[in-house]
This record gives structure tokens, C-alpha cells and sequence, in this order.
């Protein structure tokens, strides 16, 4: 059947005639119903194709699947697919693709199967997309198929394909055959060594990723954007590092890398990122003040900046500014980073203001959401508040949903109830963790349950092979400790499976301090200076102890010791938050501009409580 093209016919509104390709009209018409995802679109397109007796044309067959499978109607394409007699490699690698996008992968590996028995021999793109899928599933065995496949049909020497298979190898772990394939690739691009250097990097392996970053540079290929992003993470931590990142800051700023919309942002969140882990939040401010696009993603990156460094004030300041100010619009990853900053009695209120808001976009059945407002509720004290958000029906709960209520029990010294909702979480199939593991142990401590505690600790040892971390060896020091055994705490330290750490000793302290065991407290006291030779903390309490014993050599040659390392500890602080400004007071402390005001009314305080005191006297002598 032969199809002429249409022309208009003229009239008195227009003159000229232009011809109407109907094959031209079908795919605009198909990447429309693509890019709206409308499936009732894509199927009146595919009504209109049958019709006009187009249904073998591969150009409209192929936009057809792909308008299906974006609609999520992979198998609607397949249909599709089945229907032509003749099939080439674009019409396979475009169902291969839709499966993957819909994260049907056995179907698209089936597929695959299915092209390489026939008569059709895959491409680069099929052999990219599927490496790519077997580095996301971490799964190396259809991986290296996918690896034999392109050295028999060639296309190993593809620096695409050949950045795809190193990919896959470094998230599957296999370091090894990813450094094989770069060196046998013929020509590198950036791209090339960006995958090796980014796995190196993610796998925590430092020193090959520096080394690998040198190498790069003798080949004189220079590093992108893509390349600084992978390697910031790994500048925080010791100054050394925090030296190569203000190193990569500079690279930045001399290469222009920031100037692109795309690179300025993601760059700049890098960098907001590094210099908050260095505890450098101010100067990841700058960089946020200073870049030319900010989206959602920048403002978390900032405000999650402060909640990590403590600054709760500038965190939820920041969080209104970001819809006041730029008006955009806080997303899931942004809630969850903001949450925390409302984590104490006077952030109750802005954490019940962005539960509202998580309702009012419909994201207060986000798993991850719910979670961090379980967390907020019970650091804030409303425990009521975190459990209608737990026994919340629509909730689909994972492990963290029920370590965080059990350590919201826990929190509140509820420690019966901890340990019902933990066994309820067992009978419902979900093994504990480590995390779950501390909260309940915690729990248990806090209410003085000991034998109950000790079960659980044998429990998860025994029956569910949760290693004995130093959390978790802390948190039965702290419970035997609590109950007045310190001997038993003692041989526990020395039992354990894992050098004790700051917080175990720590734990002894507290309970020797309860119950006033000094030579215990003293014991403890040695192996933490020990462990925190930095902390004036412990040089200072030491020193208390020995000067309530009355050893006051002792207490001198612990003074000396503070002043040979220079070390000087922080004034104790306490604050108050009042219209959403948190005021903080330091010992001695006349800093406050309403500083008069203040002890004047603690010196009318004083005097009411001195009468009072002495009007009960009286009353009491008479």
C-alpha cells in the first residue's frame, strides 16, 4: 500500500501549502507522549501507526517501545517488539533499555540472551548499558559474560564500553580487573581514569587514589570536575588532608571548573561538604554565598554543614531562608537534615512546624522521614508525639524505625517497654543490628534491668552474630556500673573481645562516680589520660579527685602535666532559647547585652530565696 503526502488546499485565509509527512508527524507526536509520560497518548500514537499500516516501520517501532517502557509498560513493548519481522540492534537495545529503567533486570539480561542467539550481534551501547546494571547490582558474574562478549565482538577497545566494564568491577570490589581493562584500553579519556580514581576513592582505598591522581597527571590528562568531586570526600580529618583540599579549592578557582550551572553546583556542594567535615563551616559558608546557582541540594548541603557542627539557630535560620529567600521548595533529603537541629525541648516547635510541612507534601509516610521524626520527638521529650508517628498504620517500618522508638524508650528510662517493642520487632521478622542492639541495651541500663539486659547481649551474640563493638561493650559496663558492680564492669573490660575506648572507660567513671568508688574512679580516670592525652576534660577531674582526697601533690603534678601539653579546659555553658534565638551563658560570663538586667533580677532571686529560707526557720523555732 502506497501513502501519498497530504497537502493543505489553499484558501482565503492562507495561500501557501506546505506537505504533511504522517511518518514525521508520529514521531514528534511519540516524543511528546514520551516526554509528558502520557500513556494515553502513546497508545493513540500506536492506534494512529496500525492504522496508517506503519506498524514494521523500525524508526516509529522504536519510539514506541521507548514511549512504553518511560509510561512503565516494558511488557506493552515487548509486544511491540514481537510484532516486527525484522529486528535490528537499535529496536533491541531500546527494549533492553526500557527494561532496565522499569528495574526489571533478569528480563533484561533474558533479553540480552535472547539477541546473542540470534542473528543480530549487540553494540556498544547494549554492552554499556547492561556493564552499567551489573556494577548497580554489585553482581561481577554477568558482568565478566558481559566482558567476554565485548572482546570477542571488539568493542573492548570502545573507551566507552571499556569505562563501563571498569565501572562494574569497582563496585563489585574487583579492583584488579578493572586495573587490567585500563591498562589494555588503546586510547584514555578523562572518563577513563575518573572510574578508577572514584572507585579507589568510594572503597575507601586513599593512598592508590593519590597515587592513581599523580599517574594521571604524568599522562598529562587533566582533571574535570567530575575528578575534584570524587576527590574532596577524602580531604577531611587531619590537616595534611584538609591541606589537599583547599589544594583542590584552588584547582577550581584557577581552572574556571565552577563556571558551568551543572559543575557550580555539584562542585560547590562537594566543597560545602569538605570544609564542614573539617570542621571549617564558615568557610564552607563562604563558598555557599558565593555560588552562582544554589538548589535544593546546596542549601542541605549548608544547612546539614551546621547541624553537624552544632549550630542548630543557623541551620533552621537557614532552612526558612532557603523558601523565603531563593523559594525553593525542601525535599526529602533536606527534611531529614534539618530534623536533628530541632533535636531538644525548645526545637519542639520547628520540628512539629516541618512534620506539618512533610504532611502538607505528602511526604510523612517517607520511611526515612518518619524515622527522623521518631528521632526528634524523643530527643525533644514528647515521646507521645514519636509513637503516633511509630503506630502511624501507613508506615511501612524498616529496622531503623524500631531502633529508633526503642531508643526513644530507652531515652526516657522506659525500660520495660523498650524491651516489649523489641521482641515485638523480632516476631515480626527483622533482625537486630547494631544500633538496634545499643538502644535497647541502653534502655535496659537506664531502668536498672540487668539481668534482662545481659539476655539481650547474650541473645544478639549468640542467634543473630552481631559482632561486640565498643558501643555495645559500653553500653553493659554502663549497666553493670549503674547497678553498683563494678567489679563485674571491671572483668567485663577485661574480657572483651575489643580494646576498650574512651567510652567504656567512660562509662566506668560515671558509675564509680554514683557510687563512690574512688580508687575505681582513679583507675579509670589513668586509662582514659591515656587514651585522650588531648582532653583537658580528664586532666581536670582527676585532679578534683585528688584534691577531695586531699593529694595535693598529686593534684599538682596533674597541673603540670596540663600546662606542659598547653592544654586549658572550656568554661562550663548553659543557654536558653527564646523566640527562636538561643541566648548562652559561660560562668563569671557578663557578655550578654542584657547582662545587668539579668544578674539584677538574680540578685532579687537570691534575696526571695534567703527570706524564705529564713521565714521557715522562724516558723519552725517558734
Amino acid at each position: 500500500m502506497i501513502h501519498k503526502k497530504f497537502a493543505l488546499v489553499p484558501s482565503r485565509y492562507y495561500s501557501s501549502a506546505f506537505e504533511f509527512d504522517p511518518v514525521l508527524a508520529l514521531l514528534q507526536f511519540l516524543h511528546f507522549s514520551a516526554i509528558h509520560t502520557s500513556l494515553k497518548l502513546t497508545r493513540q500514537s500506536h492506534s494512529r501507526i496500525l492504522t496508517l499500516g506503519f506498524s514494521q516501520n523500525s524508526f516509529l517501532a522504536t519510539k514506541l517501545i521507548l514511549a512504553y517502557a518511560v509510561c512503565q509498560r516494558p511488557f506493552h513493548s515487548r509486544l511491540v517488539f514481537d510484532s516486527l519481522q525484522h529486528k535490528n540492534v537499535y529496536l533491541w537495545n531500546s527494549l533492553i533499555n526500557g527494561f532496565v529503567k522499569n528495574g526489571l533486570y533478569s528480563e533484561a539480561f533474558h533479553l540480552f540472551n535472547q539477541l546473542c542467539s540470534s542473528d543480530v550481534l549487540p553494540d556498544g551501547f547494549t554492552l554499556s548499558t547492561l556493564s552499567k546494571v551489573s556494577g548497580e547490582l554489585r553482581t561481577v558474574f554477568p558482568g565478566k559474560s558481559i566482558h567476554g562478549k565485548s572482546i570477542r565482538t571488539g568493542f573492548v577497545s570502545d573507551t566507552v564500553v571499556a569505562n563501563s566494564i571498569m565501572s562494574m568491577y569497582c563496585k563489585c570490589g574487583n579492583f584488579g580487573e578493572a586495573r587490567k581493562v585500563f591498562d589494555e584500553i588503546t586510547v584514555r579519556n578523562a572518563g577513563s581514569w575518573n572510574v578508577v580514581i572514584t572507585g579507589y576513592a568510594v572503597s575507601g582505598h586513599r593512598e592508590e587514589t593519590w597515587e592513581f591522581v599523580k599517574q594521571m597527571q604524568m599522562d598529562e590528562v587533566k582533571p574535570d570536575a567530575y575528578t575534584i568531586s570524587s576527590l574532596l570526600p577524602l580531604c577531611d580529618g587531619d590537616v595534611r588532608k584538609y591541606d589537599y583540599g583547599r589544594e583542590l579549592h584552588c584547582y577550581i578557582v584557577k581552572n574556571e571548573l565552577e563556571l558551568g550551572i551543572d559543575s557550580d553546583v555539584h562542585l560547590g556542594c562537594c566543597l560545602i561538604d569538605m570544609y564542614s567535615r573539617s570542621n571549617k563551616v564558615v568557610v564552607g559558608r563562604r563558598v555557599f554565598d558565593r555560588m552562582k546557582c544554589r538548589n535544593v541540594f546546596a542549601w542541605t548541603a549548608m544547612i546539614n554543614g551546621y547541624v553537624e557542627h552544632g549550630d542548630s539557630d543557623e541551620a533552621l535560620n537557614l532552612f526558612r531562608d532557603m523558601q523565603t529567600i531563593d523559594g525553593v521548595e525542601a525535599n526529602r533529603v533536606s527534611l531529614i537534615s534539618v530534623l536533628p537541629a530541632c533535636s531538644s525541648f525548645s526545637g519542639l516547635l520547628a520540628g512539629r512546624q516541618i512534620h506539618g510541612f512533610s504532611i502538607r507534601k505528602e511526604l510523612n509516610n517517607e520511611v526515612s522521614i518518619c524515622n527522623a521524626l521518631i528521632d526528634m520527638y524523643s530527643k525533644c521529650g514528647s515521646l507521645n508525639s514519636a509513637r503516633l508517628v511509630f503506630e502511624d498504620d501507613s508506615l511501612s517500618k524498616d529496622a531503623i524505625t524500631w531502633s529508633s522508638m526503642i531508643s526513644g524508650y530507652g531515652l526516657h528510662g522506659k525500660g520495660q517497654e523498650a524491651i516489649l517493642l523489641y521482641e515485638k520487632m523480632l516476631q515480626t521478622g527483622i533482625k537486630p543490628d547494631t544500633i538496634t542492639t545499643v538502644g535497647v541495651l541502653s534502655a535496659c541500663s537506664r531502668s536498672g534491668l540487668v539481668k534482662e539486659g545481659l539476655n539481650i547481649y547474650s541473645s544478639v551474640i549468640k542467634n543473630y552474630g552481631i559482632e561486640q563493638t565498643l558501643e555495645i561493650c559500653a553500653c553493659i559496663v554502663d549497666m553493670l556500673g549503674r547497678a553498683g558492680l563494678l567489679d563485674q564492669a571491671l572483668e567485663f573490660i577485661k574480657a572483651m573481645p575489643v580494646e576498650p575506648g574512651p567510652s567504656v572507660w567512660g562509662a566506668l567513671v560515671s558509675s564509680s562516680i554514683i557510687h563512690g568508688d574512688l580508687e575505681m574512679q582513679e583507675l579509670a580516670y589513668s586509662f582514659l589520660i591515656q587514651l585522650e592525652p588531648e582532653n583537658p576534660s580528664n586532666y581536670v577531674s582527676i585532679s578534683n579527685l585528688y584534691a577531695s582526697s586531699r593529694r595535693w601533690d598529686a593534684v599538682a603534678e596533674v597541673r603540670i602535666m596540663m600546662k606542659d601539653k598547653r592544654l586549658k579546659k572550656l568554661p562550663g555553658c548553659s543557654w536558653i532559647s527564646i523566640n527562636n534565638k538561643t541566648h548562652c551563658f559561660y560562668v563569671a560570663d557578663k557578655a550578654h547585652p542584657s547582662s545587668s538586667l539579668i544578674y539584677n533580677m538574680l540578685d532579687d532571686l537570691l534575696l526571695t530565696m534567703s527570706d524564705a529560707v529564713v521565714s521557715s526557720h522562724l516558723e519552725t523555732s517558734t
